[in-house]
Parts: C-alpha cells; sequence; structure tokens
C-alpha cells in the first residue's frame, strides 16, 4: 500500500496521527449546519468525511506520512454498529469505541483519546498530532506529548456564534485551525422521521417505520441496543432457540435445497437482530445490497451453522442473503415493490 502523505522518496518522513473525536465533530458539525442536537435528527456520509479529512491533513503536512487516523466514537455495550464496521475496515482507519449508555452519554471516549496520544508519542510513533476535538480535559494528554516532542496541531469546528472548543485547549496546542461550514456541508444531511416507537420481537426491541416504507435509521444515531431489555447472554440463549432443526453434514453446497439455506439466513437475521438491536439492523434497509463487510460478516455466519464454504456455491450465497433480507423486512413490516 502507498503511504498517505507528502512523502519524499529518500528523504526521512514525519510521522503524524489523526486523532478525531466523533461526537464532538458530529454535535458541533450538525448544530452549524443543520441546527440539530440529536443524531437521529441527521445523517453523515462518513467514509467520505474520513478521506477529506485525511486529503486536508496531507495537505498541512505535506512532508509528513500519516500513520493512522484513529476514529473515537461510543456504542451500546461496546458492540461496532453497521457503519462503525464499514469504517473499520478503511485503509488507516482505527475505529476506537468507548460506551454509550441508555442515557446516550460517552463514555470512556476522552480516556482513549488521551491514552493513545500520551502512548503514541512516548513511543515516537509520532512526530506530529492532528486533534480533533474540544474537551478541556484534553489538555493533560497535550502536555505529555509535547514533553516527548510532538507537535500537536488542533481542529476544530467552525461555531455558528462564541467558541466550541476549552480555551486551555486552544491555549495548549501548538497550532489552531477551524474547519469551515463549506468543507463539511457535503457530508452532512437532514435525516426523515425517525421510528416512532418499538414493540416487542420475542423479548428484542424492533423498531416501527414511519412511514410505512422506511428508510435507513440514522446513521450513528442514538441506538437501542439488547442490553436495554436483557442481557447479552439472554439474548443469544433467545437466538439460539431459534436455530433451524436440520443436522450439518459432509454434503456440499449443490446438495442442499434452498430452503434449508434460505433457513440458516433467516436465523442469522433474527440472531442480529436480538444481538446487534434492530436499530442498527435498520441501517441496513431497504436492501438488498449490503456493505462490502456486513456482507461477508453474513456469509461467514452462514457457513459456520452450515458446516462447510459457500465460496465455489454463488446461488447458494444468493439463498442466505434472500432469507436474511426476508426476516428483516418481516420484522420492519417492509413490502418489497
Amino acid at each position: 500500500m502507498t503511504p498517505i502523505g507528502g512523502l519524499v522518496h529518500g528523504l526521512p518522513s514525519r510521522r503524524y496521527a489523526i486523532l478525531i473525536d466523533v461526537g464532538y465533530l458530529y454535535a458541533a458539525a450538525a448544530e452549524l449546519l443543520l441546527d440539530a442536537t440529536s443524531r437521529r435528527d441527521y445523517r453523515v456520509d462518513a467514509e467520505k468525511l474520513i478521506k477529506s479529512l485525511i486529503e486536508r491533513a496531507a495537505g498541512r503536512l505535506s512532508d509528513g506520512e500519516l500513520l493512522r487516523l484513529y476514529w473515537f466514537d461510543a456504542a451500546r455495550d461496546r458492540v461496532p454498529t453497521v457503519d462503525q464496521r464499514v469504517i473499520a475496515n478503511m485503509d488507516y482507519v482505527k475505529v476506537r469505541l468507548g460506551n454509550l449508555n441508555s442515557r446516550g452519554q460517552q463514555k470512556g471516549v476522552d480516556a482513549q483519546i488521551r491514552s493513545d496520544l500520551e502512548l503514541l508519542a512516548r513511543h515516537r510513533a509520532i512526530h506530529e498530532a492532528i486533534l480533533l476535538a474540544g474537551d478541556e480535559d484534553m489538555v493533560p494528554a497535550v502536555e505529555i506529548a509535547q514533553t516527548y516532542g510532538v507537535r500537536v496541531h488542533l481542529w476544530g469546528v467552525e461555531p455558528p456564534y462564541g467558541t466550541n472548543q476549552a480555551e486551555r485547549l486552544v491555549w495548549e496546542s501548538d497550532t489552531v485551525e477551524t474547519i469551515e461550514a463549506d468543507e463539511l456541508r457535503a457530508y452532512f444531511t437532514k435525516s426523515g422521521t425517525a421510528a416512532a416507537a418499538t414493540h416487542g420481537m420475542v423479548g428484542a426491541p424492533m423498531a416501527q417505520p414511519e412511514p410505512r416504507v422506511p428508510n435507513p435509521a440514522v446513521v450513528f444515531g442514538t441506538r437501542q441496543s439488547v442490553a436495554v431489555t436483557m442481557t447479552a447472554a439472554d439474548a443469544l440463549a433467545q437466538a439460539e432457540s431459534a436455530r433451524p432443526k436440520f443436522v450439518r453434514t459432509t454434503q456440499t453446497g449443490e446438495k442442499l435445497d434452498p430452503e434449508t439455506v434460505r433457513s440458516i439466513g433467516e436465523y442469522v437475521g433474527h440472531k442480529w437482530l436480538l444481538t446487534r438491536g434492530a436499530d442498527n439492523i435498520a441501517d441496513l434497509l431497504p436492501g438488498p445490497q449490503l456493505p462490502t463487510v456486513i456482507d461477508k460478516e453474513l456469509l461467514v455466519e452462514a457457513e459456520k451453522e452450515l458446516g462447510y464454504s459457500l465460496r465455489d456455491h454463488p446461488e447458494a450465497r444468493i439463498w442466505v442473503r434472500d432469507g436474511f433480507w426476508e426476516r428483516v423486512h418481516r420484522e420492519f413490516d417492509y413490502d418489497e415493490e
């Protein structure tokens, strides 16, 4: 893979890392662009946003080489959402998750940012750090990184008025830059009407879409997980009770009938609704295309249930996906036209 940045062949590079507090970035941008305060109120094209931030950094540190971009976000029980799984598959990107509690508050994210910045500096892994954050809790980590010779460049989102970054954080950083509204506008859009209510699905929360044909759930929205109503162990136990009744054999995919394979896809869909939470699965609607990383997870899980590889059986992979979508569409009362 070609290193990202303005590395000149034959010359030593100044390696840098980008550390992004997603909670700050999203909240500040949504307030500025959409006058929104909840993640349910807007959607983010996170992949393109991340690529734009990497390009921005390469332009600012043209003699540097990107080590990686750290994406600090939160999720219920630290179980990554669909979008976070997709982001984690991007080159040079590491997703770091804190916990999202029942009130939608992030826990542990600031500590992870501080820890990673300090460790990168202490182990001489970087010469420069770009920090996109606003909390004063970052100040001790900035000061420690600087004692190891790391320059800290603070980026912030243009505030609609006043300031949205702690004064001490601004003081302690080596340089300060503002990302203006026009740089972010293309990646944030107002969402449609969110799910109005949930009702029971054998113990797991389920969104009731409005209107009847639902849009994808809000990207990175405040999500209900199975932990709201049951423990992860209980959810797995309920999913196991729905496992299709068949015996694994060593026969090839050519000898399996479509209904058996579809039932496996349906079972995986049911299991994910319970263990990953219906709001997360709603992100996949309306289908039938799945993000590559999610499609791979679906097929791998189906192969585990069947006991052999589907790599050479494209028709069986289609049957798995069909069964999965049948279960998901039934959950959300979604009729394909």
